[in-house]
C-alpha cells in the first residue's frame, strides 16, 4: 500500500501511508527514515519543530545513494510558530536541515504566532514560564504568506495543520490559494467529523496523525477493533491504518523499529460489514461526545476543537 496515491486539490499526488517522525529520538530518527525508505515508503512527515531535521536529513541521503529517487519520495515539513510571521525563511530551515532543494509539502504547525525575537528559537517564554504569544496576531496573515511559497520552487504544494473549522472558515473567506491539505489527529477516538466534512467539502486532504491514538492506546483493547483484527487475521494497528485509507485519508504512524516500521505499511480491504463496525463505533464516540483527544498544545489558545461539555 506504499504505492497507492491520492490527488491533491493543486493536482499534486500524495502516498497513502507515510511514516511519522514526531518524538523520533536522536540516534534512532536516521536508521528509521532509511529503512522505510528502502522499503517502499514513499512519505517521510516531519517537522522543524520535532528538532531532529538533521537526522531526518541523513535518512533521506542514505536511502537516496542506495539508489531512491528523490522524485519518487514524498517529503512534508511544517512552518513552526515562531516563524509564521517569516515562513520562507523557517522553510529555508528546514531545507537546509533536511538536505534539500524543495518538499513536495509544507503546512503552518499551528495557528498562532510566539514571539519571533523571544527567549528561545522553538519555545520562547515569559518572565512566568507561559508561551510567549503574540496574541493580536491574525493567522489568516500567516497564511498569505504561506501563498507565496509554491512560487519560490521550495515546496510544490501548502497546507495546514491542525485547524478547526472556526480556524479553516476564517482561512477559506479571504484565501487566494486553498490549502491542499489539513494534518490533524485523527483515530476512532477522535473521529473529528465536522472539520473532516468541511475539508471534504472543500477538497482538503486530510492527513492522520497520532492514528493509533498513544503508546498503551485503549483502542488496542477495544473489543470491536480486537474483533474486526482477528477476522482480517492482522494487528488492532492495521485495522486503524487501513481505516483511514478506506476513508480516503493519507496515514502517518510513527515507528522507530524495523518491525513495526514493516507492519505499518500493510493495508487490508474492508468491505460493506467491516465499514459498517468502524462507522457505528464512531458514530457512538460522537453521539456521546465521548472524544479522547491524546496531543494537547500548551499554548493556552482556544483553538475551537469540539469539547465534551
Amino acid at each position: 500500500m506504499t504505492d497507492k496515491t491520492f490527488t491533491l486539490n493543486d493536482g499534486n499526488k500524495i502516498p497513502a501511508v507515510g511514516l511519522g517522525t514526531w518524538k523520533s529520538a536522536g540516534g534512532e530518527v536516521q536508521t528509521a527514515v532509511s529503512y522505510a525508505l528502502k522499503n517502499g515508503y514513499k512519505l517521510i512527515d516531519g517537522a522543524y519543530c520535532y528538532a531532529n531535521e538533521d537526522e531526518v536529513g541523513l535518512g533521506l541521503k542514505e536511502a537516496f545513494d542506495a539508489g531512491v529517487k528523490r522524485e519518487d519520495i514524498f517529503v512534508v515539513t511544517k512552518i513552526w510558530a515562531t516563524y509564521m510571521s517569516r515562513v520562507e525563511l523557517g522553510l529555508d530551515k528546514s531545507l537546509k536541515s533536511l538536505g534539500l532543494d524543495y518538499v513536495d509539502l509544507v503546512l503552518v504547525h499551528w495557528p498562532v504566532l510566539m514571539n519571533p525575537e523571544g527567549n528561545e528559537d522553538r519555545f520562547p517564554t515569559l518572565p512566568d514560564g507561559s508561551r510567549d504569544i503574540l496574541r493580536d496576531w491574525n493567522h489568516v496573515d500567516g497564511w498569505k504568506e504561506m501563498e507565496k511559497l509554491p512560487a519560490t520552487g521550495k515546496t510544490k504544494s501548502i497546507g495546514v495543520s491542525n485547524y478547526s473549522k472556526k480556524y479553516l472558515d476564517e482561512l477559506l473567506a479571504s484565501c487566494t490559494i486553498k490549502p491542499a491539505v489539513n494534518q490533524i489527529e485523527n483515530h476512532p477516538l477522535l473521529p473529528q467529523s465536522e472539520i473532516v466534512e468541511l475539508c471534504k467539502e472543500h477538497n482538503i486532504h486530510i492527513m492522520a496523525y497520532s492514528p493509533l491514538g498513544s503508546t498503551g492506546s485503549p483502542l488496542f483493547k477495544d473489543e470491536a477493533i480486537i474483533k474486526l483484527a482477528e477476522k482480517k487475521g492482522v494487528t488492532p494497528a492495521t485495522i486503524l491504518i487501513s481505516w483511514h485509507v478506506a476513508n480516503g485519508r493519507t496515514v502517518v504512524p510513527k515507528s522507530v523499529k524495523p518491525e513495526r516500521i514493516e507492519a505499518n505499511k500493510t493495508v487490508v480491504e474492508f468491505d460493506g460489514d467491516d465499514l459498517q463496525v468502524l462507522k457505528d463505533y464512531t458514530e457512538d464516540i460522537n453521539k456521546r461526545k465521548a472524544w479522547e483527544r491524546f496531543v494537547y498544545p500548551a499554548f493556552n489558545i482556544d483553538f475551537g476543537f469540539p469539547d465534551k461539555s
